[in-house]
């Protein structure tokens, strides 16, 4: 059992140099492609649905960044989505954007550099990938967050105090550097606004709320500072409703405001038109075998096609092939289309394969509607995960990412999925909880689902959720007593500025430490839960796909979860998602435009 301050990251190597597993991927694509050869050539008898010097696949942040930067380059552009609505994850998403030295950072005085950044990414990805696409992703991720602003409604915020997630590595930011969109008003985009994705949780009726409020609106019953957070929510919403405005921020404000770019530059989104397959021409993608209108259709790239089609999260089938068990598609935030065509796609075309046994790891709790991606709950003082044996396995207020890589690596020896995260009623009369207030009861179905257990001892919990009484108590005791001391020596709880962001500094001498007395007790079920799957094409410092020996397809480019992902098996900070989707994406099309 881990009992070490170092951050836990997977070091399996991933380049651009095959992979025994790539090269017999490879070798099984060749000859799907082989013999979808007919189906190649009936391709070109499909009706024409268009000629485009570019064909972006998918409308999420990575899709539309490429579109609009394509566009602004006079290329002539049209996305491709697969739903009936835009936005794809990002939409839901909170929308944070991890980017090192980003204008608006900058402007707020953060004492970032090119070398810290390069320091911190180096060390946190290690030689996951390769120097040349960190470079790229840092090169221009601030240019990019720039044209973004010029191009687009979008403004951001600063996500001050949000650290990056390993801090104590060379070049981290104990302050952070991520940053979100600013409030947009949804009536820019007339009619559009009502094909947006909507976001994974509701913001609370007659609130403006960002995601760097969240952590204090948790502490609103218990603190000055979260009172006010919550009063200033209020305060925006009712000044939006005054004005007649439609608030959005977040996620909404993310892809509504680069829709509202693409409107501006004359870009077409065609929603509810799913990729059957990339059109292939001389071993060159020259366009998308899609269905429109109940029927095929083949729409030509002049220049190229991207695919930004997301990740694999809801296909069974292939997170079963490359993911370790348990694993399940209803465990995911994700955006439900996401089911890996594009991938599969690129896979067909030639394009090798990497980090598919990964994803945006995050402890989640499987509630009946959907799961709930944990963040402030399992790092609140007062709280603690327990594995089967009924004995704590992990720092709790770790990267999420890391909790759920330690939950797989121990479990064939130490079951810990399911992980049970154990609270008391102190805890509940103080903290909000996903949506619940405090003192609040949590819904029936809740209990019914098995979502969540209450008893009055610690021994009848544990007989509920079936781990060992006096393992449990004993698990317990020792927390608590470590708890009053603010040390935690077993998992090091406390020791990282990242550990106290969603924590009450009310609580001393540790604000993420607090023992467990008054009952009844809680336990929340935990499984491995993601944002999104994080493996997809192998691409270049260009964003091009590559094969398994390296060379390009040419006319075949890849950006955010269709694409394997530039912080390889680790995760720099709030936003590591968006930031070098939008980047990549960015970075396609200027490649495309011959502006790279």
């Amino acid at each position: 059992m881990a009992t070490s301050a170092e951050p836990t990251r997977r070091t399996t190597p991933f380049d651009a140099r095959p992979t025994r597993r790539q090269v017999l991927g490879a070798t099984a694509a060749t000859g799907l492609t082989l013999a979808a050869g007919a189906r190649t050539a009936d391709a070109a008898d499909l009706p024409l649905l268009g000629t485009y010097d570019v064909v972006v696949i998918g409308s999420g942040a990575a899709g539309m960044t490429a579109a609009l930067t394509a566009a602004r380059r006079g290329l002539s552009t049209v996305v491709l989505e697969k739903a009936a609505t835009f936005g794809g994850s990002a939409a839901r998403s909170g929308a944070g954007v991890w980017i090192p030295n980003n204008p608006v950072i900058l402007a707020a005085g953060v004492p970032d550099t090119p070398a810290k950044a390069a320091a911190y990414l180096a060390a946190v990805v290690g030689s996951d990938v390769p120097a040349a696409r960190q470079s790229a992703f840092l090169a221009h991720g601030p240019d990019m967050i720039s044209f973004v602003m010029a191009n687009s409604p979008l403004r951001f915020r600063w996500m001050e105090g949000y650290s990056d997630y390993y801090p104590e590595l060379p070049g981290g930011l104990p302050n952070g550097r991520s940053i979100e969109p600013d409030q947009l008003d949804g009536i820019l985009l007339g009619a559009e606004l009502a094909r947006l994705n909507p976001p994974y949780m509701q913001v609370p009726t007659g609130m403006v709320v960002f995601s760097a409020d969240y952590k204090w609106l948790a502490l609103a019953a218990v603190s000055a500072r979260g009172a006010a957070v919550a009063a200033e929510c209020l305060a925006r919403g009712t000044k939006a409703a005054v004005l007649g405005q439609k608030p959005l921020t977040m996620g909404q404000s993310l892809a509504a405001g680069l829709r509202k770019g693409l409107m501006d530059a004359g870009v077409p989104v065609w929603l509810g038109t799913p990729l059957t397959d990339l059109y292939v021409e001389g071993g060159a993608v020259t366009g998308a075998v899609v269905t429109r209108d109940g029927g095929p259709g083949l729409v030509r790239a002049r220049r190229a096609v991207v695919v930004g089609s997301g990740g694999f999260e809801h296909n069974a089938a292939m997170r079963s092939q490359y993911q370790q068990q348990p694993i399940g598609t209803d465990w995911t935030v994700g955006a439900k289309e996401n089911t890996g065509e594009g991938i599969r796609a690129g896979q067909r075309a030639g394009a090798a394969l990497g980090l598919m046994d990964d994803a945006w790891w995050g402890p989640a709790i499987p509630l009946p509607d959907q799961p709930y991606f944990c963040l402030a709950e399992r790092t609140l003082p007062g709280g603690l995960l327990v594995n089967a044996a009924g004995a704590r396995f992990v720092n709790e207020a770790g990267p999420y990412s890391d909790v759920v890589h330690t939950m797989y690596r121990l479990d064939p020896t130490a079951p810990d999925i399911p992980a049970w995260l154990i609270v008391d009623q102190n805890y509940r009369n103080r903290y909000l909880f996903k949506d619940v207030a405090p003192t609040f009861t949590f819904p029936d179905s809740w209990y019914s689902s098995g979502a969540v257990r209450k008893a009055w001892t610690l021994d009848a919990l544990a007989t509920a959720v079936g781990i060992p009484a006096a393992a449990l108590r004993a698990t317990v005791d020792r927390f608590n007593s470590q708890a009053l001391q603010g040390k935690d020596p077993d998992f090091h709880r406390g020791d990282s500025a990242y550990d106290h962001y969603y924590t009450d500094p009310s609580v001393l001498p540790n604000s993420c430490l607090a023992p467990l007395w008054l009952p009844p007790y809680y336990a929340f079920r935990i499984v491995p839960g993601d944002l999104g799957t994080k493996g997809g094409m192998v691409t270049d410092a260009r964003a091009r796909v590559l094969r398994a020996d390296g060379s390009v397809i040419p006319g075949l480019y890849a950006a955010g979860n269709a694409s394997a992902a530039v912080m390889g098996h680790s995760y720099a900070g709030a936003g590591s998602t968006i930031g070098p989707a939008m980047t990549f994406g960015y970075i396609a099309a200027l490649d495309i435009a011959g502006a790279l």
